[in-house]
Parts: C-alpha cells; structure tokens; sequence
C-alpha cells in the first residue's frame, strides 16, 4: 500500500500523461480553496526590521563592489 505522497507521485503520477497530471493539480488545489484550507506557514515570514536589515546589507555590498558610485553622490 503507498502511504506517502512520494511514493504515490513516483508510482502512480509519473505514469499518467503531463495533461492528466495538470487535470489532477487542478483538481486538488481547487478542493483546497473550496474548503478553505489554509496551507501557508507564516511562522518564516520576514519582519519589516528583517526587511530594513537585508536592504541595509544589500546597499552595504553594493557599494563595495562600486565604490565610485560613493563619490558621485558628494
């Protein structure tokens, strides 16, 4: 008996046609969003101090791999 989601995909799934395979994905994303299902995670989602953060990082990196863009800003 398959128990899991990769053993059902490895040998049921990949045997079907890609046609049938998108079919099936339709299917079963739209009886997720007929039951409401909610899915996503949020626990890994970005806080705006994570997000200043990264653009600081960003801005800090860029500007040692242009230095000259330092001088045109004085």
């Amino acid at each position: 008996m398959l128990t899991t989601a990769q053993e059902i995909y490895t040998k049921i799934l990949l045997t079907l046609p890609p046609i049938e395979r998108l079919r099936l994905a339709t299917l079963i994303l739209n009886e997720l969003v007929e039951h409401n299902q909610t899915v996503v995670d949020y626990s890994d989602t970005w806080t705006e101090e994570d997000q200043i953060d990264i653009t600081n990082f960003s801005l800090q990196y860029g500007a040692t791999l242009l230095p000259e863009s330092e001088e045109l800003g004085k």
